[in-house]
């Protein structure tokens, strides 16, 4: 069975450290199953590895990618999984590759009613969103949100709304996200607009913050005490500088999440994410041939890009 995997053997920029990497492939080893992947999208959490950000605790060489949908064309006597089903082979080897082995206990099935579109993009976003909204309950709040043209903060003010929230406030970097925002009912404010955001940082009970540097100071520094101001990113690459003003700095990151979790937890975790997405609105998506995995990260560093660049992989 022929696999061909996108690779990285050393930390860099991915367009210079990625390579296509071909070859045979052998038998599933263990209790696992084999996924033919289908799909599988670009986020930040993908490519922020390659750099060497996490070098402390990934080591190449390594196949990149962490969600994606395929199809299971093996899997272990006495799985409730079966052959031709879709499934998200999660919490194993990376999925931008024609196969993926993963533990069956973590492979989540996909509802009938739930496409491959939106079953590729179902576990980082998805999974982020709700586990913070879970602790940073939104009901009756007034909700901050940096990077809201990411797809992340998109379902943040979405599900923020479902769940009882005052009012969203979204900041931009390109306008193209301006009119997405407001048909979600987002009240838009410019990055560069500092007297605003400053006003508006004010003003707002609940804050969550992708960008970090200069952006997150000017929130953080701006909030009343008795707010929460949530770091769950750094797209700028750059920390929050300490400051005594506006209330204490909480983290987010997924991985802590899934320490000491167990796969019946896990499947919960889906079960209530499935129902979501249902009556989710999600950006459009471009798709390439993993041959074609340049021009993929091409559109991906585009600044006010509108659709979600997806790798075909088989």
């Amino acid at each position: 069975m022929q696999n061909t995997a996108l690779s990285y053997h050393r930390f860099g920029m991915p367009e210079k450290e990625l390579a296509l990497e071909s070859g045979e492939i052998g038998a599933v080893l263990g209790p696992k199953l084999r996924a033919r992947m289908a799909l599988s999208p670009i986020n930040p959490s993908d490519l922020i590895p390659i750099t060497g950000a996490y070098r402390h605790r990934i080591k190449p060489p390594l196949v990149a990618g962490y969600e994606g949908v395929g199809v299971a064309v093996s899997v272990e006597h006495g799985s409730d999984l079966r052959i031709g089903q879709r499934i998200l082979p999660l919490l194993g080897p990376g999925t931008w590759q024609s196969f993926v082995d993963c533990d069956s206990r973590w492979a989540i099935p996909v509802p009938d009613y739930i496409d491959d579109n939106t079953a590729a993009r179902a576990y980082i976003n998805p999974l982020a969103a709700m586990l913070m909204l879970k602790r940073w309950n939104p009901l009756g709040q007034r909700v901050l949100m940096t990077a809201a043209g990411s797809s992340c903060a998109q379902l943040l003010a979405q599900w923020a709304f479902a769940l009882g929230a005052k009012e969203v406030s979204g900041v931009y970097r390109s306008r193209e996200h301006r009119a997405t925002l407001e048909q979600l009912g987002v009240r838009p404010v410019a990055i560069d607009d500092i007297r605003e955001l400053t006003q508006l940082a004010g003003y707002v009970d609940l804050a969550f913050d992708a960008i970090g540097g200069d952006v997150g100071r000017v929130v953080q520094s701006g909030m009343r005490k008795e707010a929460a101001f949530v770091s769950y990113g750094l797209f700028s690459g750059k920390p929050i500088a300490s400051n005594r003003r506006g209330p204490s700095l909480a983290r987010f990151h997924i991985r802590d999440q899934l320490e000491d979790l167990t796969p019946v937890r896990w499947h919960e975790w889906f079960n209530e994410i499935w129902q979501r997405l249902r009556y989710t609105s999600l950006p459009p998506t471009t798709c390439f041939p993993l041959a074609n995995w340049k021009d993929a990260l091409s559109l991906y560093r585009q600044s006010g890009r509108k659709t979600k660049p997806i790798l075909v992989l088989s």
